[in-house]
């Protein structure tokens, strides 16, 4: 928890705690709940992964070992739900209610996640609601989490999630568009891991769309293999998705959906400094390099 990391999460509780007008101290135990339990979900990625690093240091795994990582994501998880009881009966239902449903969401966009690496049949469309549930899912239940302590109206409530839906997957994707063309020494994560993984990004799928009847053999090959030397492969395989159009499909997708997060902005029945507070905070996130 001390390596930081983007914090994005917990910040979008309080920040909509107070666009509904609630002091954001009374949204500190709900964040603080929300980054617990994205913690555990990033030690019990990085042990499927087999990853060497997260924010620039050693993963858990590595640093003791699995079974110490299984464990402590465990005890963070349970850890995540005694913040909720911090609440009053009638906000901690809420709170405890939508967090369930979320936690279950991230479970199952994880294992599509896993599934994918070993299939070969992969649509667009799938992999969108993968990263739904697996990342925007919790990036929207933290920004609704904000408005149930507000105690503002359902409708509110509904709009709030929306917005950090479709924000959710402009973030993933930038991830993903990261991870192939990130500098490491801002990036924090391996560059190039989704690569080593084989992951179906949506570069990839974009890639196998676009490119020519070569590039998408030679993709193929490089994705059903785990050489020694990795930089050969990320290197290959990210001049594919450059020569192919497929990190441009990347960037405007990203655009796309950060664009539909500030539709459903307008609907919202607040002023429009808060408005245009939400509307920097989705612009800063689609231009970030971290």
């Amino acid at each position: 928890m001390e390596l930081g990391g983007k914090r994005m999460r917990p910040i979008l509780t309080l920040m909509s705690a107070e666009v509904f007008d609630a002091d954001y101290k009374k949204a500190l135990p709900a964040a603080l709940a929300v980054e617990v339990f994205h913690n555990f979900s990033l030690i019990h990625d990085d042990i499927m992964d087999d990853a060497p690093l997260r924010r620039g240091h050693e993963t858990v795994h590595e640093k003791w070992n699995i079974n110490t990582g299984i464990l402590s994501g465990d005890a963070m998880l349970i850890l995540a739900y005694q913040y909720f009881e911090q609440y009053e009966p009638v906000i901690f239902r809420s709170l405890a209610k939508l967090f369930s449903k979320t936690a279950l969401e991230v479970c199952e966009g994880q294992q599509w996640d896993v599934d994918f690496e070993t299939r070969d049949d992969v649509a667009i469309s799938e992999y969108l609601k993968m990263i739904e549930c697996k990342t925007a899912v919790l990036v929207a239940a933290a920004m609704k989490m904000g408005a149930i302590i507000a105690e503002t109206s359902e409708e509110n409530a509904n709009l709030i999630y929306d917005f950090g839906l479709n924000l959710g997957l402009a973030f993933q994707l930038q991830d993903d568009y990261l991870d192939a063309f990130g500098n490491p020494e801002t990036f924090g994560k391996q560059v190039g891991g989704d690569i080593i993984e084989n992951k179906k990004t949506y570069l990839y799928l974009k890639a196998i769309e676009f490119a020519t009847e070569n590039q998408k053999k030679e993709l193929m090959q490089l994705f059903s293999v785990h050489p020694e030397n990795n930089s050969d492969k990320i290197n290959a395989v990210a001049a594919i998705f450059n020569s192919s159009g497929a990190s441009k499909a990347t960037q405007k997708a990203i655009q796309d959906f950060t664009l539909k997060a500030f539709e459903t902005l307008e609907k919202m029945n607040i002023s429009q400094d808060k408005k245009a507070m939400l509307r920097a905070f989705g612009e800063n996130l689609m231009e970030r390099k971290v």
